[in-house]
């Protein structure tokens, strides 16, 4: 028979295995779910900002944007009928989820044994048109620095451009934004949720990835599959938000860290929850064991 010590340990087993999903942000290859947004308990702006998968939606090829290095060029360039994209939507201003977007896909692509500029191309959207080459040029140089491969730089490609080609972007992507005020009070900051997609080599949608940590197995399939134009499956909406900026009150790291931690709090509530009733139970069953019975009062009297 078990022991409640072992009863202990199986039970708290299965707790952390229950609590492991809270915390991924993509589930392994071939597991992944569809699942609905609920975002009745958001602030209503967040409401606005939701992503909607659109897979097998066709880019808009014809988009014309600004390279980072000045020069005029059309989302179209960077699909060559052979290579797949991964492509990311921010703002290169962001104070905080935008960065942490782009760590991520850095740290996902260090392990992901494919090359860009000749596996695959990497293309990030700037939503924000009043942002310029020369912003774009320095937030390239940082993540391929931080990438590690200088010889990468050609597959690198930041972009900005004008609200109507940005939205045909982000209209195809499903990708939901609006504007929001910063510290000054000026509406110089968006609100917008988290996410990176990869397409095929002819620009369809063919997998999406959410919140800021990416599987580099994930990735590394979803590349191998968008490349012989097969398209994914919808994944789990676990969406990390961008909000609001206050570095007074710092509200926006607030409202994010709320989203983040919400699933790890919960476990850690379950988890010492758990840990309290059995070490309570232990303790019981202990004095339990220690009190004399009825039968052996009985027979030492008698």
């Amino acid at each position: 028979m078990a022991t409640a010590a072992g009863r202990g340990l199986l039970g708290l087993a299965l707790v952390l295995g229950c609590a492991a999903p809270v915390f991924a942000q993509v589930s392994s290859y071939g597991d992944k779910a569809t699942g609905d947004n609920t975002g009745d308990q958001l602030p209503q702006i967040l409401q606005k900002v939701q992503v909607t998968q659109h897979l097998n939606a066709q880019l808009p090829l014809d988009a014309k944007f600004t390279d980072d290095k000045g020069a005029p060029v059309s989302l179209g360039q960077y699909f060559d009928g052979k290579h797949p994209v991964l492509l990311s939507t921010v703002y290169y201003n962001c104070p905080m989820l935008c960065s942490e977007e782009m760590d991520g896909v850095v740290s996902s692509l260090l392990m992901v044994h494919l090359v860009p500029g000749k596996d695959f191309q990497i293309v990030v959207v700037s939503i924000d048109p009043t942002e310029t080459a020369d912003l774009a040029a320095r937030y390239k140089a940082r993540y391929v620095k931080r990438y590690g491969h200088p010889e990468t730089a050609d597959g690198w490609h930041f972009l900005t451009g004008q609200k109507p080609a940005i939205d045909a972007v982000t209209n195809a992507v499903g990708f939901g934004y609006t504007r929001v005020p910063g510290p000054d009070g000026t509406l110089s900051q968006f609100a917008h949720a988290s996410s990176i997609e990869i397409a095929t080599p002819q620009g369809r949608l063919a997998q999406y990835y959410l919140g800021v940590e990416y599987s580099p197995k994930d990735i590394l399939l979803g590349l191998i599959d968008a490349s012989g134009n097969k398209i994914g499956s919808p994944v789990a909406n676990i969406l990390t938000y961008c909000y609001h900026y206050d570095p007074q009150i710092n509200k926006h790291s607030l409202i994010v860290a709320r989203v983040v931690q919400l699933g790890g709090m919960a476990t850690v509530a379950g988890l010492g929850g758990f840990m309290f009733l059995m070490f309570r139970r232990d303790l019981r069953l202990g004095r339990d064991h220690d009190l004399p019975q009825p039968d052996d009062d009985n027979r030492r009297n008698g």
